[in-house]
């Protein structure tokens, strides 16, 4: 069983950049298809990018396509979230999670593994 664990959240200017890690606990994350899911102050979680284990195959909410950017570094095994050009409305908990072969990765229900959250603050 994986833990995904969230660090690199804190505040920053809009703007700014921030890079997201998620860890993995208790196993790697080969195998996994891993995304990064967000929830602001009274709103429901959100989709923010997957990417998938076989193929590497990225996805993108619109709202952060061509400024935030998933990878994977098999070496540290862990997943990260570059985020650049942040706006006031990219504040939020981050949420790393993982699934496997998950049908549908822009979407919540596939992943079985969540972490705790990091929070990201982006000031106007």
């Amino acid at each position: 069983q994986v833990r995904p664990v969230e660090s690199g959240g804190g505040l920053v200017q809009a703007g700014g950049s921030l890079r997201l890690s998620c860890a993995a606990s208790g196993r790697t994350f080969s195998g996994y298809d891993m995304g990064w899911f967000r929830q602001a102050p009274g709103k429901l979680r959100e989709f923010v990018a997957a990417m998938r284990w076989s193929g590497g195959d990225t996805y993108y909410a619109d709202s952060v396509k061509g400024r935030f950017t998933i990878s994977r570094d098999t070496a540290k095994n862990t997943v990260d979230l570059q985020m650049t050009s942040l706006k006031p409305e990219d504040t939020a908990v981050y949420y790393c999670a993982a699934g496997g072969s998950i049908r549908r990765p822009t979407t919540a229900p596939g992943y079985g593994y969540w972490g705790q959250g990091t929070q990201v603050t982006v000031s106007s």
